[in-house]
């Protein structure tokens, strides 16, 4: 799950959780009310309130209406989104950018909420229109397609319940251009984000945590437990996209295996844990080989992960919440943290539900326990991403 500074600044900065600034209280009174986090939205809006939308939903908790609706409302009438729309009133023109990216991931949000089916549909129908003839997609519609890109389409194509693989461009299906960036065993294999200029493709962690989701068939909000073991690498003379996975997920243990974590750095800094991504890998290595084979990684974010997600806000929590779910941990008590308290308290308070017949309802107990919540604060997780060893 994972692009976003002007595509690749902010990723990194989210990612990595440096030269961020805390997240205060409350969103700021110039930002929009329905919108999780303080900080600015330009580059990362609608990818944020989108992977908020899916963690809470993965936990069972009801985001606030106004949250709903203003994911909604940035939707283009092309069925595309930006990363932001300053302006929801004033109709999408050819200056704005939209990506495929945000689209997908508002897509998986919505249809997750329930009651957007029309915005949902109008969304996955523009992503096939910009669908490359590799059979991926890139960051922006007609880019070079990128693991990040067309593993995150994935999940928005299963909305739709749609055969991935009857999805194409020709002859050509998402599978087809993921398995095209996998790399064999005596490179490690993982996944390349995007081949370089000479078409060379070097491991990338991040691109292989994505790509073993996509790779497995599953999204953001489907992703569920695997039961395949993490085997060592093994080469295949006509490799299928599971094949891919086992073996970006084998890349990925290993990659884990000494530190508890994945690392990178930012140009002139030193080399530091990726916390942003290392949530990623937990995904990655669960819905291959089940919460089993994420528990190393998992434990080590549940140690060392609060304060890189108090200063990285919605996103930060909404992704470790999408691990710990994945890998088998309660995201109300992660390393002492109630992750959903937290993420809850970024954007705006839920209403009250009613209550039913029963009595009183989930939700209602949950927005009371929140009243006096401390306020707080992807990836974000990432795309257009560094290269990583």
């Amino acid at each position: 799950m994972n692009v976003r500074r002007s595509a690749a600044v902010l990723a990194a900065t989210v990612a990595i959780g440096t030269a961020t600034p805390a997240v205060a209280a409350s969103p700021s009174p110039s930002l929009p009310s329905g919108l999780y986090g303080s900080s600015d939205p330009t580059y990362d809006g609608v990818w944020r309130q989108s992977l908020a939308l899916i963690a809470l939903y993965r936990v069972h908790a009801e985001p606030a209406a106004a949250a709903v609706d203003w994911l909604a409302g940035q939707q283009c009438e092309s069925g595309a989104f930006p990363a932001f729309r300053a302006n929801p009133a004033k109709a999408c023109d050819a200056k704005l950018m939209v990506d495929t990216n945000s689209t997908a991931a508002a897509a998986q949000a919505l249809s997750a909420v329930g009651g957007h089916g029309t915005a949902v549909t109008k969304a996955v129908t523009w992503l096939k229109s910009v669908q490359n003839k590799d059979g991926g997609w890139g960051y922006t519609p007609g880019g070079a397609s990128d693991a990040n890109s067309t593993s995150v389409v994935i999940g928005a194509l299963m909305t739709q319940h749609t055969p991935v693989s009857t999805i194409r461009n020709g002859a050509k299906s998402p599978y087809d251009a993921l398995l095209k960036l996998s790399l064999p065993c005596a490179d490690g294999g993982a996944f390349a984000y995007q081949p370089d200029k000479k078409g060379k493709l070097t491991a990338n962690a991040d691109a292989t945590a994505a790509a073993v989701v996509g790779a497995l068939g599953q999204g953001m909000v489907s992703v569920k437990a695997g039961d395949k073991k993490n085997a060592a690498c093994t080469d295949a003379a006509r490799p299928t996209p599971e094949d891919a996975a086992a073996n970006g997920s084998a890349y990925l243990a290993k990659a884990v295996a000494k530190d508890g974590h994945l690392t990178s750095s930012l140009p002139g800094s030193e080399n530091q844990p990726d916390y942003g991504n290392t949530a990623d890998a937990v995904v990655a290595l669960a819905a291959q080989g089940g919460t089993a084979a994420a528990t190393g990684p998992l434990r080590w974010l549940e140690r060392n992960s609060a304060k890189w997600a108090e200063q990285n806000g919605p996103a930060a929590y909404a992704q470790l919440i999408l691990a710990a779910e994945a890998g088998g941990a309660d995201p109300s008590d992660f390393g002492g943290t109630d992750l959903v308290k937290q993420l809850i308290a970024t954007g705006p308070a839920p209403v009250t539900a009613s209550q039913d017949d029963s009595g009183t309802s989930v939700w209602w107990m949950v927005g009371a326990g929140l009243a006096a919540g401390a306020g707080i604060g992807f990836l974000l997780s990432s795309r257009n991403k560094r290269k990583q060893p």
